[in-house]
């Protein structure tokens, strides 16, 4: 009988994709970074506990083009400033990605807020733009004009913060308590320079980031730059605390509630 692809794969084959992941290359990617100080209350209304806001309300854009072999990939995120027993990271509210395998194994494994977007990073001598966009808003948008090259930093380690949860199949909350995991990206960078520019923040019913003002910005830098992840369970969290907060993963939380018809396959 030929093989049937659905069926178990062996231990061996297991093993080697394991092998193959352990062993990936540093791979870079060219990204522009905003940074901008907003409003703390908003900062602070966005989080779920036990996450707690820092002593000065950030909002950071990350949007990057990855240059993965055959497979270039858009990848995005926004996220605010947050601390968590003693650790300062960041809480991401949605991560634009542009293809579909970088998005499954970091909402499954990690529980990131992952969404299929359109990302741009445009340089055009010194003249740059980048941009997130669902459908077709363009909800964040970084213009600027590099002005100088700036010391390469030290490789350095930052932590993201995410929930991972199952909605429940019955629609009542979750199938188990939710956890919270820190997720620790090892980050080197080999070039970087300085950008004087502006953040628009466009009105989107979807990702509507624009309820997180721009008061004043605090750096945007292009660079290129590669990093590794390692993500851990440091605590299970109440669920009942968690869900007033779960439509920040969908656009329409009602479709945690959509099923097949009765009797339908």
């Amino acid at each position: 009988m030929a093989r049937v692809r659905y069926g178990a794969r062996t231990e061996a084959e297991i093993a080697a994709a394991r092998t193959a992941s352990s062993r990936l290359p540093d791979i870079w990617s060219t990204g522009v970074v905003a940074l901008w100080e907003s409003d703390p209350d908003a900062v602070a209304v966005v989080l779920p506990p036990p996450l707690k806001p820092t002593g000065r309300p950030l909002v950071r854009a990350n949007i990057s083009r990855v240059d993965l072999p055959g497979y270039p990939l858009g990848a995005g995120s926004v996220a605010v400033a947050a601390e968590h027993g003693g650790v300062s990271g960041w809480y991401p509210l949605v991560m634009p990605m542009t293809h579909e395998r970088a998005l499954i194994g970091g909402r499954e494994v990690f529980g990131e807020p992952k969404k299929l977007g359109e990302v741009e990073v445009e340089r055009d001598g010194l003249v740059v733009r980048a941009s997130l966009a669902r459908h077709g808003i363009a909800f964040v948008e970084v213009r600027g004009a590099v002005n100088g090259a700036l010391p390469l930093p030290e490789p350095t380690r930052k932590t993201d913060f995410y929930f991972k949860f199952l909605p429940a199949v019955d629609g009542s909350g979750f199938d188990a308590d939710p956890v919270l995991v820190h997720c620790v990206r090892n980050e080197k960078v080999r070039k970087l320079e300085s950008v004087t520019g502006d953040v628009v923040l466009r009105e989107s019913m979807y990702d509507p980031v624009a309820d997180l003002p721009v008061r004043a910005v605090v750096e945007i830098t292009i660079g290129e730059k590669t990093t590794d992840q390692r993500g851990r369970v440091v605590e299970r969290v109440s669920a009942q605390a968690l869900l007033p907060y779960i439509h920040q993963r969908y656009d329409d939380p009602a479709q945690i509630l959509d099923g097949p018809p009765e009797g339908s396959v």
